[in-house]
């Protein structure tokens, strides 16, 4: 019941995925993502958070995406219900779609992408996703992913029309990228718009001065903080008696 794309960008490391659906907070239940495992997006009928968690865990320890899929796939007896994709931190890729998802239902790959998707309008929507990351390579990353969630959409979707869409970026040298739309008539322009505030003034300035992986303990040169106003104190009206 979801379009979704992991990738990896190799001109800065950064990896990200972006997701959109019929339902509701497809941010929470679908992608999940770090700097130093990977990134997942566990979706489907009845899709597991767990399954999300565990490809993660287990790209942590060092395994493949495609290993870390089948070790968390194997054991679930409801697998045939769910829909996993994965994208190491080498830009290794791996996929599952059990047998009862909903059609139209399927993954495409290409090196460092993968697209998942199920309850899909038609069968080319997962290629149109792929197609639009591909030619987006100009754009910045956050927007090649927002491009591929687009060119899904143009292409039919999600057969129930789009309801909410995600997108979260990882890296070793910035902070993290979340964004969510978990409900709206068009998540994907609403989705559009945030990214475009996140990276204004002040928020965006913000960012760059938090702790990441590669700086543990940056914080804000005192210099560049401006002095906070001394609060004005009103005096209280006389209350009649």
């Amino acid at each position: 019941m979801t379009i979704s794309i992991l990738a990896i960008d190799e001109k800065t490391g950064r990896m990200g995925g972006a997701a959109a659906t019929g339902s509701l907070c497809v941010g929470g239940w679908v992608l999940r993502g770090a700097p130093e495992s990977g990134m997942s997006a566990s979706q489907g009928t009845a899709p597991s958070t767990l399954w999300g968690d565990g490809v993660l865990a287990a790209m942590h320890g060092g395994a493949t995406a495609e290993d870390a899929v089948a070790m968390v796939v194997a054991p679930d007896t409801g697998r045939d219900h769910r829909q996993l994709a994965a994208l190491d931190p080498t830009g290794g890729t791996g996929h599952f779609t059990g047998a009862e998802s909903v059609v139209h239902a399927g993954a495409v790959v290409a090196p460092g992408v993968v697209v998942a998707g199920n309850m899909l309008s038609g069968p080319r929507v997962p290629d149109a996703a792929l197609k639009g990351f591909l030619e987006a390579e100009a754009l910045d990353f956050p927007l090649r992913l927002m491009a591929a969630l687009s060119a899904a959409a143009a292409a039919g979707g999600d057969a129930r029309g789009l309801k909410s869409a995600a997108l979260l970026v990882v890296s070793r040298k910035a902070a993290p990228l979340t964004l969510r739309i978990d409900h709206s008539d068009r998540p994907l322009a609403a989705l559009a718009d945030l990214y475009t505030v996140s990276q204004a003034e002040p928020y965006h300035s913000w960012t760059e001065v938090v702790p990441v992986l590669d700086d543990p303990w940056r914080a804000p040169d005192p210099a560049d903080v401006p002095e906070t106003p001394e609060p004005i104190v009103k005096a209280s009206p006389a209350v009649p008696r």
